[in-house]
């Protein structure tokens, strides 16, 4: 399970269907949140992103596939890899795993592309210098 950054989390009832199994998307938003993390333990705020340089990422594109179900209260282990980073995008590989007893298990992987954007008009524009190097080379 190599990685450029994991995240923990807990599965909570809210992210369950009624037979207490994770509901599908919400996969996507840990993988969110492990993101937003990344980019907090680079050092890059979102809020000051958008502030200083009117830029914000957004997501442009998914594939995930499933391998086995989480449930309530399960731990997971959440991973993010830079796959691959343009000068306005950035495609990441991310996996959720159980922990379980010292055993691990993977539950779901994805590619995650997601563009930087002005905050203003939408459009793509290139990931700021500052950000970027961060990106390429974090902690």
């Amino acid at each position: 399970m190599p990685a450029d950054f994991t995240w923990n989390i807990r599965v909570y009832y809210e992210d369950t269907d009624t037979g207490g199994v994770v509901f599908y998307a919400n996969y996507l938003k840990f993988f969110e949140r492990a993101r937003t993390e990344w980019l907090r333990a680079a050092g890059i705020s979102q809020h000051a992103l958008t502030e200083s340089h009117h830029a914000m990422f957004v997501v442009k594109s998914t594939a995930v596939d499933y391998h086995a179900p989480a449930k309530l209260d399960d731990e997971l282990k959440l991973t993010v890899v830079v796959e691959r980073l343009g000068r306005a995008s950035v495609q990441f590989f991310q996996e959720a795993w159980r922990m379980k007893e010292g055993q691990m298990q993977l539950l779901s992987s994805g590619r995650i592309k997601v563009g930087c954007v002005d905050t203003r008009t939408f459009r793509p524009r290139p990931i700021p210098d500052d950000v970027l190097a961060r990106i390429d080379a974090p902690g």
